[in-house]
């Protein structure tokens, strides 16, 4: 038997999708209708608005988290539901769809129920819909509960913002917005450790039944604490109920090729196929609707101020790099290493580095401008990627300890900085409405990025398998040497043929530097992208009313 056929009749092990890292999402600011005032650069935020804004913030981290809590438990949640290994991944695909077309409709909904009813409404339904997934007995039940928990999710974050922009200003802002930035990024990087640790500690149906407690606390401290703007019922003779539709249909098609696209070589497959086209179609009657309508369902308008249009951007960047990786430095501990949910969870410790430095952020934010503040967070976190981009099959904790720190770093200076300079110049009565379309532009990113990912990760990975395999040439004194050797070990431990366990092993081991390479390469790719991104800094004007003393 010759080597090089024999190897290339090993096959490669097919990238499943992206395991949807927390399309986690954005926040979202203040009523058009019937607004409180903005709080003075001299009025202190009171005992009441902190606990409001913490026990929205407690609700943000059961929103964010429980996007990627069930990543590490599909095995047992498939097992418990008797679903296939394609059927489970709507588990995650239903939370997604559901929630990106929430996202945007948060604004127009804010405005008509305010602030503090959506909230807690959502709230309450994310509450009942964990209780929901824990009771499934099917796929079909837990991928309904899913979709009506992932819609509910949608709203809790965006509405964060009109209590934090509304009542929160100089010093005390910035000190929010680090306590923010660190439960957005510690909720994301923790989802699949607690997913794993409740799993394994009791069973998967504590993966949503740990929301509940939270959920009715929240709940009832929102409604008891917040109050920063009044119910405009008037909105509903013009509710744009074409306008919803086309949108659900838009945001739902593409949002489900881009989560199920990698895994069945997207338009070779004609599901694929029909959903993007679907999706392409509704786009383009969506954005005719919203821009003649006299009252649209989602004001693209915001986009006219240069600011909030580059903090867009950026916070698309942010998806792209921050989901990117979540995804990528677990699923090569896992697959690379072997390492089991709690031990990923224990190497990766991006959130230590914002913990460290999250004393000295509010005085960092203060005499900063938000434009070097942003290049700071883009170069710092390029560098992370390009430090990280030296994985070998050894690669563990030590190895990947002061890359994760400086990515942790990077992220408090990104998030800080993008948020206020998208948010920090549009008036009291726009915030609400562009804080929904701020945090649909990171969850596209997310969205976009994992699956190019994918996609990228497929192509390199066989380009590196073909380009090693063409070096193990049998003629090799040292391809010899390593086959009669492992022949030799095999001789009298495998039963059969020990040559062939020989090449066999010799495939795996190829197979596993073909995967290192492609993990280096897509990090190398991100680290370009972000390096990128500098080059439009230069149009950002600096909001200045966030620092007032």
């Amino acid at each position: 038997m010759t080597l090089v056929p024999a190897l290339r009749r090993v096959r490669l092990a097919r990238r499943r999708p992206v395991a949807r890292a927390p399309t986690i999402r954005a926040p979202q600011p203040p009523p058009a209708s019937l607004p409180v005032p903005a709080a003075g650069p001299d009025e202190k935020p009171r005992l009441r608005d902190w606990i409001g804004v913490l026990a929205m913030c407690t609700g943000l981290v059961m929103a964010i988290m429980d996007v990627q809590i069930v990543t590490s438990s599909l095995t047992q949640i498939q097992g418990g539901l008797s679903a296939s290994a394609d059927e489970i991944a709507w588990v995650q695909t239903a939370y997604l769809i559901a929630d990106v077309v929430m996202v945007p409709l948060s604004g127009m909904m804010s405005r008509l129920l305010s602030t503090r009813i959506l909230f807690v409404v959502a709230a309450l339904g994310f509450t009942g819909a964990s209780a929901l997934c824990a009771t499934a007995t099917s796929l079909g039940q837990m991928i309904l509960y899913r979709a009506m928990q992932g819609f509910c999710g949608g709203a809790i974050t965006p509405t964060v913002w009109p209590v934090v922009y509304g009542k929160f200003r100089g010093p005390p802002l910035v000190r929010l917005m680090v306590i923010i930035s660190m439960i957005f990024n510690l909720s994301g990087t923790m989802g699949p450790t607690v997913g794993g640790f409740l799993t394994d500690t009791f069973s998967w149906h504590w993966l949503f039944l740990v929301n509940v407690v939270p959920g009715l606390l929240v709940a009832t401290v929102v409604w008891v604490t917040v109050d920063v703007d009044k119910p405009d019922f008037s909105l509903l003779r013009g509710f744009d109920v074409t306008g919803l539709f086309l949108m659900a249909i838009f945001l739902g098609c593409l949002q489900y090729a881009l989560e199920e696209g990698p895994r069945w070589d997207w338009l070779d497959d004609k599901t694929i196929r029909a959903a993007v086209i679907i999706s392409a179609v509704a786009g383009s009657l969506f954005f005719w609707r919203v821009l003649s309508y006299r009252h649209p369902i989602v004001d693209l308008r915001a986009f006219r101020n240069r600011n909030f249009a580059l903090g867009s951007f950026y916070t698309f960047m942010m998806g792209i790099g921050m989901y990117g990786t979540t995804y990528l430095v677990p699923l090569f501990l896992a697959q690379l290493r072997g390492f089991s949910a709690l031990q990923i969870g224990e190497t990766v410790v991006v959130g230590l580095a914002q913990l460290v430095i999250s004393p000295f952020a509010p005085r960092i934010a203060r005499r900063l401008d938000l434009r070097v503040m942003l290049a700071i967070g883009i170069t710092v976190f390029a560098v992370s990627m390009y430090l990280t981009a030296v994985l070998t099959n050894q690669t563990g904790f030590w190895e990947l300890f002061v890359p994760q720190w400086v990515r942790g770093m990077g992220l408090m200076f990104f998030y800080m900085s993008a948020n206020m300079i998208a948010l920090g110049t549009l008036p009291q009565d726009k915030m609400k409405n562009a804080a929904g379309l701020y945090n649909l532009m990171r969850d596209l990113g997310g969205a976009i990025g994992l699956a190019s990912i994918g996609t990228i990760m497929n192509a390199r990975l066989h380009f590196h398998w073909n380009r090693l395999i063409e070096d193990i040439n049998p003629a090799r004194a040292g391809v010899q040497q390593f086959l009669e050797a492992q022949t030799s070990r095999f001789d009298s431990l495998v039963p059969g043929d020990p040559h062939r366990a020989a090449i066999k092993l010799l495939a795996n081991l190829t197979q596993r530097e073909a995967l290192v390479l492609t993990y280096n390469d897509l990090l190398l790719l991100l680290a370009a992208l972000f390096v990128f991104g500098l080059i439009l800094l230069p149009l950002v004007r600096r909001p200045r009313s966030f620092f007032a003393h």
